[in-house]
């Protein structure tokens, strides 16, 4: 039993230290998730329930896709079906 928990204890750790060691992916570093901008079918990902990933929204400004936009530009960006106006960093 000890080197079952001993190897998972190893495994665990190796773990997060290669979770630890990966950097943001160099298209999306200055970056954040913008919601209710993207087009249709020009989402980057997560556009909600019945929809797989990228490219999959239903609807313009569809208010659970997200587009990835140039940090700090969201809350600037039109969105026609946000309660301000603008996108929002989290899905509404």
């Amino acid at each position: 039993m000890k080197n079952s928990k001993s190897t998972l204890a190893l495994a665990l750790g190796t773990a997060v230290a290669i979770s630890s060691a990966v950097s943001v992916p160099a298209h999306a570093e200055g970056k954040e998730k913008c919601y209710g901008v993207a087009l249709a079918g020009q989402n980057d990902c997560a556009a909600g329930p019945g929809t797989s990933c990228a490219g999959t929204s239903k609807t313009d400004y569809q208010a659970n896709a997200w587009k990835l936009v140039p940090e700090g530009t969201c809350v600037e960006m039109e969105s026609k079906t946000s309660p301000t106006g603008f996108g929002q960093l989290k899905a509404f």
